[in-house]
């Protein structure tokens, strides 16, 4: 499996070349265009079989209730996949390990990876953001993207991210929500309110744009139907 992420990082596609009879399983959606021969097989969780539960839990999260499993021909392929937000793709080699992705980032993974749901707890809803992220296990190449650009920072020891700007982090890195500021009213006046604070030695994926504060802004814009 070969990945290039073009046209970056303000509307980057993912351009995956498969060996003969190679699989990808990707997010429900995400295709823009495929090889001719390519076959497809749809499903609520691993090729070949249902899931309905994890199916179900992967939509609190943010994600399609469906994953799509290419698997190309005897002579290879290729699968273009695109995302809903402009921004950053990322490919990233997990080596029996687990990532957790924010809801709506992931895009796709080698059909080694087992996807599931990583619970995050109240606090992430208190926070404006989801309960629930995607958690990720075992070995092969995973894809997720982001809103704006995206870049990876090594964490040793701690750090500090505004919730909305939280792409990826690996599981070796523990975290709380804490307040921006020294106190909450400078936290609320600040407009940063609730952040998170990680601690360990791993790598968290940032990007340089926050959804939730794009929504707010064009929301009053939009006229209503």
């Amino acid at each position: 499996m070969d990945i290039d992420i073009q046209y970056r990082p303000g509307n980057s596609v993912a351009n995956v070349t498969l060996e003969p009879n190679e699989h990808l399983t990707a997010e429900g959606g995400s295709m823009i265009s495929m090889s001719g021969d390519m076959h497809i097989e749809t499903t609520t969780h691993k090729k070949g079989k249902g899931g309905i539960m994890k199916a179900m839990k992967r939509m609190l999260s943010g994600e399609n209730f469906f994953l799509n499993h290419y698997t190309a021909s005897s002579q290879g392929g290729h699968v273009v996949l695109g995302t809903t937000l402009a921004g950053d793709m990322q490919d990233y080699q997990m080596e029996n390990e687990r990532l957790i992705v924010q809801g709506g980032s992931f895009v796709a993974c080698s059909p080694e990876i087992d996807i599931d749901l990583g619970w995050q707890g109240f606090k992430t809803l208190l926070s404006g953001e989801g309960m629930f992220w995607v958690n990720l296990s075992g070995s092969g190449h995973v894809i997720f993207n982001s809103f704006g650009a995206i870049y990876p920072v090594e964490v040793d020891g701690e750090y500090i991210v505004d919730t909305g700007h939280i792409v990826a982090f690996n599981e070796t890195l523990g975290f709380t929500l804490t307040k921006a500021g020294q106190s909450w009213m400078s936290s609320i006046l600040g407009g940063e309110g609730l952040v998170c604070k990680f601690e360990g030695k791993g790598t968290v994926w940032c990007q340089s744009h926050n959804p939730s504060s794009f929504g707010k802004a064009l929301g009053p814009m939009l006229k209503p139907r």
